[in-house]
């Protein structure tokens, strides 16, 4: 075999798409495909036989993690065509030892994955002295929503062992060289060719950064550590955000005030009571450049903001303003373009009394805000991310976002929603209890 090798994770649960995006892949360079864990969980060994029946010239991994029952499950991935069968690092010695003994038996190779180990750089010694043709060093998807990348572990592995070694977790056209100077020989990438509307220039884009050494910018397919994720908040949306909390983290009956305008910051918080207005407006000398204030007003007018404490916040260009209360002049806010949410709009002030607190936390729309959470506002609405939890849903946000370009680009091609996404297939089945 000639290294270094593209090899493209078909992570699908559908056939279908896997086989599409495979073709597109392989138009642009992909020299390996492998049949991911979920694709051989939802069609089965099918899917192994439909890949090396269409590219009978590409090398055909499947993904099936084995853990138990090695000599049965290599067999089988042998047979429907697998030229290489991916075992578990976690898995008992004597598991990976029978991998060995099948593989050898039926013509395959055997891979074994580090995802999830400990002392990555001993199971890979160990996984070599056991016969092992290959060994990943892969990242899990959970741990790379954290920010995590293969590329430390990939150098302590590569002066350790032999045989060739693969690397996997959040690859792209940036990080694709990295990963070969590391010491990987096989590049295994996923999202960043699946989940692009052209699978073909992406992975063009890939194979030539491989072969050049130098990274091609991206900014999808990426996943950031904390210094970064204001930049990635500004470019998913609310509802992006809301699917990556699993449908949780909306401020309810809170709306923006103007159109085409985006919030993205941390929140100073201020609790008061309807109409006044004092607190508020302490807060803007309190909050910074970037910060989103955001007031707990009781949900009811009068209004607690108004011009004047927005032209304040645009001099200190604090991001904006989260109202779960009343706003008024609403005209100059629109006119300063200053990203204002409000669950009420009104003509009446109240007065500043005084009453309240800054920097304590606050329910709004059914949730609780702490100070330092993120805020994130557009059309749709306003989400609120807790603090310690940011960088993980950043990332996934970016990854509905990413997943969606590539649906979106489905249907353009004459596909419908419910078809792409096979829709009736994956409703939840009802059990007759009778």
């Amino acid at each position: 075999m000639t290294y270094p090798v593209l090899q493209l994770a078909l992570d699908f649960v559908d056939l279908d798409r896997a086989l599409k995006a495979a073709r597109e892949g392989v138009k642009g360079g992909v020299d390996w495909l492998e049949a991911g864990t979920p694709l051989i969980k939802s069609e089965g060994l099918e899917a192994v036989r439909r890949l090396k029946s269409e590219f009978p010239d590409r090398i055909i991994v499947a993904d099936m993690k084995v853990m138990d029952a090695g000599r049965m499950e290599v067999e089988c991935a042998a047979k429907a065509g697998a030229d290489v069968v991916d075992v578990l690092g976690a898995a008992a010695d004597a598991t990976i030892e029978e991998c060995v003994r099948a593989a050898r038996n039926y013509g395959t190779k055997i891979v074994v994955d580090t995802i999830g180990i400990k002392s990555v750089k001993e199971r890979a010694i160990q996984a070599e002295k056991m016969g092992a043709d290959f060994v990943t060093v892969h990242t899990a998807i959970d741990e790379q929503m954290e920010g995590a990348t293969p590329f430390e572990l990939l150098k302590e592995v590569a002066s350790a062992i032999n045989i060739p070694l693969g690397a996997a977790g959040g690859i792209n056209s940036e990080t694709a060289p990295e990963a070969l100077k590391a010491g990987a020989g096989i590049v295994v990438v996923g999202g960043a060719i699946t989940k692009s509307a052209d699978a073909r220039k992406a992975a063009e884009e890939i194979k030539r950064a491989m072969k050049t050494g130098k990274g091609i910018k991206t900014t999808l397919y990426r996943r950031v550590s904390l210094d970064r994720v204001q930049d990635v908040l500004k470019k998913v949306s609310t509802a992006n955000i809301s699917d990556a909390m699993h449908r949780q983290g909306e401020l309810k009956g809170v709306k923006p005030v103007l159109s085409d305008v985006k919030l993205v910051g941390t929140a100073v918080t201020v609790r008061t009571y309807p109409g006044d207005w004092a607190k508020p407006v302490e807060a803007i000398d309190r909050a910074g450049a970037g910060d989103v204030i955001v007031i707990d007003a009781g949900g009811a007018e009068p209004a607690v903001w108004g011009e004047l404490a927005t032209h304040s916040c645009v001099r200190k260009k604090i991001s904006g303003v989260v109202i779960d209360g009343a706003i008024r002049d609403v005209e100059e806010v629109r006119k300063l373009k200053f990203p204002a949410f409000a669950r009420v709009v009104t003509s009446a002030a109240g007065e500043p009394k005084g009453f309240g607190e800054i920097g304590v936390p606050v329910r709004i729309g059914g949730l609780i805000v702490h100070p330092g959470d993120w805020i994130v506002g557009d059309e749709d609405g306003v989400v609120v991310i807790p603090q310690k939890e940011v960088v993980e849903i950043a990332n996934r946000a970016m990854d509905v976002l990413e997943r969606e370009n590539r649906i979106r680009k489905e249907i353009m091609d004459g596909g419908t929603l419910g078809g792409v996404t096979h829709l009736l297939r994956w409703e939840k089945k009802t059990v007759n209890s009778g």
